[in-house]
């Protein structure tokens, strides 16, 4: 999935997070020899941003993943062609199970296309590409991917609001120093990085907590994702339609975005 710092860093603001201020910035490195020693700094950035105890705690119990800096310095959906990503991420799979699902629960798909616009396809296409339907929502602990990539200086600027977004759901009791993602910290069924997850998320069952392990708040928050992105009721979202442009913001490789709308439009078909 696909973020923009500059939305992460103004919901921390709008939560009295300020990102900086007074505290040393934490120095990055390109390896992992200084990452216990930047935790301490970090730690004091985060306090000054608003960061509590159990989030300070959770940082101080990370670990550099040697595992996210691998996926992350290897990423090969920007390099395939769409045929070629299609056969890989078993797209024609993902239809036939996403009209199943369509099928057996049309109900809650239209109570979230009435509520935020976005059609069911999409919605399931995105689903099933992110995690095959839950199948697998990850291996690796969302706060030591985070934050190393946060100490990693190629994505420092990037994911340092996420590590904060991520401490903050901690304080939160959203997630804890253990829960589990995907390489580069993304979080449950639809794999939101950590700082959207505080911008967009949805209590989808009314249980009064944020859990992206949990079907409903994971498709409710997705849904408010692309509505706050600029989802427009209605209309197309194939290559050339108006939501396509929004589909642009959920994954930068340009064969994930025509994959979801492809899916998506046959899903639905």
């Amino acid at each position: 999935m696909g973020f923009a710092l500059k939305s992460v860093t103004a919901a921390l603001f709008a939560l009295g997070l300020a990102i900086g201020g007074a505290a040393q910035a934490a120095p990055c490195s390109d390896t992992s020899g200084g990452f216990e020693a930047w935790k301490p700094v970090m730690a004091d950035e985060a306090r000054a941003a608003g960061i509590q105890e159990r989030g300070i705690a959770a940082l101080m119990n990370a670990s550099y993943s040697k595992a996210t800096i691998g996926a992350d310095r290897n990423q090969k959906s920007f390099k395939y062609s769409l045929e070629k990503f299609w056969s890989v991420r078993g797209a024609d799979t993902i239809i036939s199970q996403g009209r199943s699902r369509l099928k057996k629960n049309p109900d809650f798909y239209a109570s979230l296309e009435q509520q935020y616009g976005v059609p069911a396809g999409v919605i399931i296409a995105i689903h099933g590409m992110e995690t095959g339907f839950g199948s697998f929502m990850g291996d690796t602990n969302v706060i030591s991917a985070v934050a190393t990539l946060a100490y990693d200086c190629r994505r420092s600027d990037f994911f340092t609001g996420h590590l904060l977004g991520a401490l903050s759901l901690v304080d939160r009791g959203s997630i804890s120093g253990a829960t589990i993602g995907a390489k580069h910290g993304e979080w449950g069924h639809t794999q939101f990085l950590p700082g959207n997850a505080l911008t967009y998320g949805v209590d989808g069952d009314g249980d009064g907590i944020v859990d992206l392990n949990v079907l409903a708040d994971a498709l409710a928050s997705t849904a408010n994702y692309l509505r706050g992105k600029g989802w427009k009721p209605g209309k197309g979202f194939q290559e050339g339609e108006p939501n396509f442009a929004v589909i642009k913001e959920w994954n930068a490789a340009k064969v994930y975005q025509q994959a979801i709308a492809l899916m998506g439009a046959q899903i639905e078909g």
